[in-house]
């Protein structure tokens, strides 16, 4: 006690000192505990950062905003559906729906002028066709009642097959032989099988596909204007494959004997020579064809 006495300012400075080691050690605790935690989050915040930047495509930087750049990319493609949207224009079913519900009546009446038009419109052309031919339609034209869930995808098809037909004759090819489409009655199951694919509509998220197949003679120049016709229409046809071959090989009786090749006059022959000329030779044609209906938009 007498030292402690004698060096009583020694022991209360020790005191004094220890106290301000602790505190600057438990101090120094706190800083480190919040510093560990702060560098954590950093270490956090770099490594999502670095796996951001690492994505293709990255977000960008300060620079360049990959995200605004998507942004507007996505708006021009919007666009771009918007403008596409007028070469898919849908074709108008026959009887139209929107005018009323179709019934067997109203179909069957459809279907009688339709033919006889589309039979007309044939001859003005100079094309010619199977003899009383139905444009795939056979296994309707003579009945007057029909399968009510049938009655719209038929008007869809007789729409459709109208506007193929019309595009055959504006070419002017020299014949149709026939045209294909899918069975969507129970009539057709039994119908003639010539007027009908083995394939059916597909539907994805955005469209329905649906099949034809055409099949016609013409000559090289009709050919071209054939497909211009559908390149050009504005109903988002797709012309799939086409089979070319010479009509003289598929002649049948059927189909009547093909015309004379025809033959244009080539260069004025010389001393001696030949007169040179092309030969046009006729040609059958068969050729699958695509109509994409986009579906109704959200």
């Amino acid at each position: 006690m007498n030292w402690v006495k004698r060096n009583l300012f020694f022991v209360i400075g020790g005191i004094l000192a220890l106290g301000l080691l602790g505190a600057a050690g438990f101090y120094d605790y706190k800083s480190w505990e919040r510093n560990s935690a702060a560098f954590d989050k950093l270490t956090d915040i770099y490594n999502k950062l670095r796996e951001l930047t690492n994505q293709r495509p990255s977000p960008g930087n300060d620079k360049i905003s990959n995200i605004e750049i998507a942004k507007q990319q996505e708006q021009q493609l919007r666009d771009e559906i918007r403008q596409t949207w007028n070469y898919f224009q849908p074709i108008e079913p026959i009887p139209d729906p929107t005018n009323g519900p179709v019934s067997s009546e109203t179909f069957a009446n459809a279907l009688h002028r339709m033919i006889d038009q589309l039979q007309r419109d044939a001859t003005s052309a100079s094309v010619s066709l199977p003899p009383q031919y139905s444009f795939s339609f056979e296994a309707q034209r003579s009945r007057v009642k029909f399968d009510p869930g049938s009655l719209n995808a038929l008007a869809t098809q007789l729409g459709e097959v109208r506007v193929i037909s019309e595009i055959l004759f504006a070419a002017r090819v020299n014949a149709l032989d026939g045209i294909q489409r899918a069975r969507v009655s129970e009539n057709d199951v039994n119908g003639p099988q010539s007027d009908y694919l083995a394939d059916n509509s597909v539907t994805n998220d955005l469209a329905v596909m649906t099949p034809y197949a055409v099949t016609f003679r013409a000559f090289s120049p009709e050919i071209a204007q054939m497909l211009a016709g559908f390149a050009s229409s504005p109903h988002g046809f797709i012309v799939k494959s086409i089979n070319v071959q010479p009509a003289e090989a598929m002649a049948s009786p059927e189909m009547g004997a093909p015309p004379p090749p025809v033959s244009t006059p080539g260069a004025p022959p010389g001393k001696g020579g030949l007169q040179t000329a092309l030969q046009e030779q006729l040609l059958r044609v068969t050729i699958e064809v695509e109509i994409v209906k986009l579906l109704p938009k959200n």
